[in-house]
């Protein structure tokens, strides 16, 4: 281990509390609280070590997920229900064509969710008008960029200090819903060095208040062109789920995401190659309806090479 990975691994355990348990074979939790990042309101972490880790010397690759106190606990879930990921990630691998992963859960902070899930590089390209909403909703300055390189810096590495893992970006994840759809795109796109795979499900392209029309709004379907489609780049061997369902929030999405689908395609990915566009009818925007879909997701998006 080099000194400053020790130095980093020294620092999250002096800065967080961490209980533990483990269910017969479901793999084990850890549960991190109050963790220090620079730049950002403390955050929390639960973390999904698959069956087999404690008995062997095997390396693992890693899934980040935003909005992990819905993840995987009803007890520490918002609504009363959870994702489920580790019983999705479970399932695609008994399909044998998904490896164990470690699951990285980072707890959203509350009131500070918007203004750390907004990608700062679309407030900063969005007009005046835009971001007087998108300032309305956040509450304070936005935080998305000290958030990304806090996942991508200090955060990957102590994860890849304290676990076993492969460390590349075609063995590094990441995945959210709504705004933590649009955090995942943004991470996918601006650390293409990090992240080798992303899901991004009923992700919010209308970043902020969609208003009550189905219709995209151009002025916010050029402004996702600006910060996710010229971003983007070739596939490069790199793989992105996108996806949304037809009821509730998720009904103003399609015609949001048929212009990112449009954009993707433009740039040479082959879809059911390098990427996936799903609609789910009837599918709301809520964690059941995610739960549901969830081992399809992972067993396309994080399926062996």
């Amino acid at each position: 281990m080099s000194t400053t990975r020790a130095l980093l691994a020294l620092v999250f355990l002096l800065t967080s509390s961490v209980t533990a348990w483990a269910k017969p074979q479901a793999g084990r939790f850890l549960h991190y609280a109050q963790v220090s990042a620079a730049g950002l309101p403390a955050q929390r972490l639960s973390i999904w070590l698959p069956p087999g880790y404690d008995k062997g010397k095997r390396r693992y690759p890693v899934l980040y997920m935003h909005d992990g106190h819905n993840l995987f606990d009803l007890a520490k879930s918002n609504f009363g229900k959870i994702w489920a990921a580790d019983q999705a990630m479970l399932a695609a691998m008994r399909s044998g064509k998904v490896e164990p992963h470690i699951i990285v859960g980072i707890a959203a902070p509350e009131q500070d969710r918007f203004r750390q899930y907004l990608p700062k590089s679309a407030y900063d390209a969005a007009s005046a008008a835009q971001r007087v909403t998108m300032d309305l909703m956040a509450g304070g300055p936005i935080i998305s960029d000290a958030y990304l390189a806090w996942l991508a810096g200090p955060l990957k590495a102590w994860v890849d200090t304290a676990f076993r893992t492969r460390t590349g970006p075609r063995d590094t994840a990441i995945a959210g819903s709504s705004m933590g759809g649009l955090m995942s795109c943004w991470a996918f796109t601006a650390r293409p060095d990090v992240y080798g795979r992303a899901a991004c499900i009923s992700t919010h392209w209308p970043l902020a208040s969609p208003g009550a029309e189905l219709a995209a709004d151009p002025a916010k379907v050029a402004l996702n062109r600006s910060w996710f489609s010229d971003l983007l780049g070739s596939p490069a061997g790199r793989r992105l789920w996108m996806d949304h369902g037809t009821a509730t929030l998720d009904a103003v999405y399609p015609s949001y995401q048929a212009a990112i689908d449009a954009d993707v395609a433009a740039r040479g990915w082959q879809r059911g190659r390098d990427w996936q566009s799903q609609a789910f009818p009837g599918a709301a925007h809520e964690e059941n309806a995610w739960a549901a879909r969830l081992p399809d997701v992972f067993g396309w998006l994080l399926q062996k090479d």
